[in-house]
């Protein structure tokens, strides 16, 4: 495990989440700022757009218009030539906030939600993921999963892999260019079946919480270990073969490779992720470092 120097990107963030390399510059949500930015590699941030409803994952559809989740009304944005409109409405298929996503060559988008209530303690619950066409038509084309959360595409196009947050596992399908799932497994497993009903017994069991992730050219995923204040770089199969922790006192949720050659690993670190704790401070920072692989695949 090598000892990487952590350089601060940016800080005054309430939460962020969905980091994203795009044009020479970091993209990234802010939950409890209730904004979009572009972040540069030196910390200048410019606010992209405001989503009211809370900001969560980002992609680019074919065209090069946004895509930008929209958590507590369950929508997915797009942003077109400055205006923001509703790209799909999936409330009929959300029993949580709605949450990350990944965007396929093809301009489909990959989505999940929480499946229950977190912020207010609920019972766990599992959830579904969503696949919205780029005429928004929304399709349900997997059930059960443990909070659907970071994903990725691999550099041929042709896997899926969620990570569950509460479930402590990567799952991964085949997909096909128009978007179908097939040959369901389990791409990493990160600990033992998790049994728990309450949120409590549930994150009792977990022993890595993947949140946001990123995929490099060996194909391993980077992962933000929503509950072990680090980032793990993950073998297939679940081996942890690299780890970064977050600065002290911070956790980190998501990671996100890129600048200009790839090897750059951007992590979202605050305190928590508690709404009553995060919205009405400015504690969460943008930290960086630099790794050996370069990015690959999609986000």
């Amino acid at each position: 495990m090598a000892d990487r120097q952590l350089r601060t990107v940016m800080e005054g963030g309430g939460f962020f989440e969905g980091p994203r390399w795009r044009e020479g510059t970091w993209w990234v949500s802010d939950f409890y700022r209730h904004i979009v930015s572009r972040v540069t590699a030196d910390g200048a941030e410019t606010v992209v757009t405001e989503v009211e409803q809370q900001p969560s994952g980002l992609g680019w559809l074919p065209d090069g218009s946004m895509v930008v989740v929209s958590m507590k009304d369950h929508r997915v944005l797009r942003l077109a030539d400055g205006v923001l409109s509703t790209h799909a409405d999936l409330s009929e298929h959300c029993s949580g906030s709605l949450n990350d996503l990944v965007v396929t060559e093809q301009g489909q988008v990959f989505v999940g939600d929480f499946g229950f209530d977190l912020m207010a303690g609920d019972d766990a619950a599992p959830a579904t993921l969503k696949r919205v066409d780029p005429d928004g038509t929304v399709t349900v084309v997997a059930d059960g999963l443990q909070f659907p959360n970071g994903s990725v595409i691999t550099p041929d196009g042709g896997t899926l892999i969620v990570g569950e947050t509460f479930g402590n596992r990567y799952t991964a399908w085949d997909l096909t260019p128009d978007g179908t799932l097939s040959n369901r497994r389990v791409w990493a497993a990160l600990g033992p079946e998790v049994t728990g009903r309450t949120t409590e017994e549930v994150l009792g069991q977990l022993v890595i919480a993947p949140d946001g992730c990123t995929l490099d050219a060996e194909g391993h995923i980077w992962a933000a270990d929503g509950l072990g204040a680090r980032v793990v770089r993950l073998a297939p199969g679940g081996v942890v073969v690299d780890q970064v922790a977050a600065p002290s006192g911070l956790g980190v949720f998501a990671c996100m490779l890129g600048g200009d050659d790839g090897r750059t690993l951007l992590m979202c670190c605050a305190p928590d992720f508690y709404e009553h704790n995060r919205a009405p401070v400015r504690e969460a920072v943008l930290v960086a470092t630099e790794v050996d692989v370069p990015h690959a695949g999609r986000p």
